[in-house]
């Protein structure tokens, strides 16, 4: 069974940064796709950003130019590095890793954006 673990949540002021982490315990090259989706109080789950296997990037339109995900292979982890933090952005944050037609979560990491 293959297990997300995602860390760096917490509170942040407006104009912050944080960096979450995704760490996968198996090898990360077995996936497809792997991403940051989030969830806030009321509302649907949505794409914050994935990236391939190959390192193709893609972003939800609320994030883009702010926040940045990268993968590092050798420590099967996937970092989302989120800047220009603004109080829209709190929510749970969910790591997701596709193989195949396959889906895997974690439990998700708060972030929390005060004004």
């Amino acid at each position: 069974q293959v297990q997300l673990v995602e860390s760096g949540g917490g509170l942040v002021q407006a104009g912050g940064s944080l960096r979450l982490s995704c760490a996968a315990s198996r090898s990360i090259f077995l996936f497809n796709v792997m991403g940051w989706y989030r969830q806030a109080p009321g509302k649907q789950r949505e794409l914050v950003a994935t990236i391939s296997s190959s390192s193709r990037t893609n972003y939800g339109d609320s994030v883009k130019g702010r926040f940045t995900i990268s993968r590092d292979n050798a420590k099967n982890t996937v970092v989302l590095q989120m800047n220009s933090l603004k109080p829209e952005d709190t929510a749970v944050y969910y790591c997701n890793a596709h193989e195949l037609v396959i889906e895997y979560w974690g439990k998700g990491t708060l972030v929390t954006v005060s004004s």
